[in-house]
């Protein structure tokens, strides 16, 4: 864990609520780090429900192997997350472990073997101790102190230097049900799914199905929509759980997507998704800078995406950023390699609301000094006009720093 809190942390957290049917405890196994938590142990309610996105990584992790291989039953009693190991590239050691750790699990809370969904995040190559885990499951299953949901969070953590959670509440046939949700994430963020870990909780009755549509609806816009540093993680899980302890307060299960509280739900989900997503760009491994690439008049909006990942994960475009430097240059280059639909002489860039070249050139009225300004900003809008159609996208990044190659050139030792 990184010792220095990023400046672009938040200032404050919410107040999460409790919300029925799932209960936390933390401990530590010593999987990696010594004096902190690195073992976090979720209990659900019988008749919860639910939905996964993973990695489409061809080299995933052995966990996510396990959770995809078990959602297809949609029910859920117990999640174990470890830190410090991401039990990723660990061959048969690794399928042993995740067989071990839900046994483990699965023995402590009474339940199947397929009703544990594990994550592991860490060191990838290294084989999961999972024998560990038999010393301390045992005692958190008694949740004789349950963890709150800061202490779940920051049990997960590994190069993060704050937790991440949120929270949103809806309100249904006049009660009203609680979304919680926490995540963690810092380095190897790029999206193609749904990248780095996040699990989110919700009290209310949800079929399965639909919560799997409720969830893959909004991933683009959330956890597929931000980068760090563009390199997509072997262990890239995002699991919802919907307890369905609301229906015992009245509120009838949603059980299609045609229900009109269906998409009342959603978009609640869908703005929890999206915060704890820019969390994690806040938390990038040595950024201080948080950045929104908007790009606009694309011929669609995938192009348009695929345009607006290219300025993000540019290097240069990111190191200019850490300079304070509005090098708009680059992000033409950005566009122009991006392999999509452009026209030079139709591009237009805008640094926040200063536009900075347009009509393939420098804008005649650019102002190097107020400019500067905006680059000197936590938090800076990079705007592209391409003048092609309707299609648009928008996707968060960081900058790149000394720190970046600091924390990551060491990961291991």
């Amino acid at each position: 864990m990184a010792a220095t809190i990023s400046p672009l942390a938040p200032k404050s957290y919410p107040d999460m609520p409790d919300l029925e049917g799932v209960r936390f405890a933390t401990a530590s196994a010593g999987i990696k780090y010594k004096g902190r938590t690195d073992v976090l142990l979720a209990v659900m309610d019988p008749g919860t429900t639910v939905a996964g996105v993973f990695t489409r990584s061809k080299c995933s992790s052995a966990p996510v192997d396990w959770c995809k291989a078990i959602l297809k039953r949609g029910t859920a009693r117990g999640l174990m997350v470890n830190s410090g190991n991401a039990n990723a590239f660990t061959g048969r050691k690794g399928k042993a472990a995740v067989e071990l750790s839900a046994q483990i699990a699965s023995k402590a809370l009474d339940c199947g073997v397929d009703e544990v969904f594990l994550a592991s995040t860490g060191v990838i190559g290294e084989p999961l101790p999972a024998e560990k885990f038999s010393g301390v499951i045992d005692g958190l299953a008694t949740f004789e102190n349950p963890a709150s949901w800061i202490e779940a969070a920051k049990a997960i953590m590994t190069t993060d230097t704050y937790p991440k959670v949120a929270t949103a509440t809806v309100e249904l046939d006049g009660e009203t049900i609680t979304i919680n949700g926490m995540a963690k994430g810092a380095g190897m963020i790029a999206p193609d799914m749904a990248t780095m870990l996040s699990f989110i909780f919700t009290d209310a009755a949800i079929s399965a199905d639909v919560l799997q549509s409720m969830l893959s609806s909004q991933t683009d816009g959330s956890f597929n929509a931000i980068t760090v540093d563009s390199d997509t993680s072997t262990s890239d899980t995002v699991l919802l759980f919907a307890t369905g302890a609301a229906a015992k307060r009245g509120i009838a299960p949603v059980e299609s997507i045609e229900d009109a509280r269906y998409e009342t739900i959603r978009a609640a989900l869908g703005d929890l998704m999206q915060s704890l997503s820019h969390q994690i760009v806040r938390d990038g491994e040595g950024a201080t800078k948080f950045v929104e690439v908007r790009v606009e008049g694309a011929e669609s909006d995938a192009s348009a995406k695929r345009i607006a990942l290219s300025i993000a994960n540019s290097p240069l475009v990111k190191t200019a950023i850490a300079g304070e430097d509005a090098n708009w240059g680059r992000v033409v280059m950005a566009v122009g390699k991006a392999g999509e639909p452009a026209d030079r002489d139709r591009l237009a860039i805008w640094f926040g609301d200063i536009r900075v070249a347009v009509e393939g050139e420098r804008d005649p009225d650019y102002d190097e000094a107020a400019t500067t300004a905006v680059m000197q900003q936590e938090d800076i809008v990079i705007r592209v006009e391409l003048g092609l159609g309707s299609g648009e996208a928008s996707v968060w990044t960081c900058d790149l720093t000394k720190e970046y190659v600091a924390i990551n050139g060491d990961y291991r030792s």
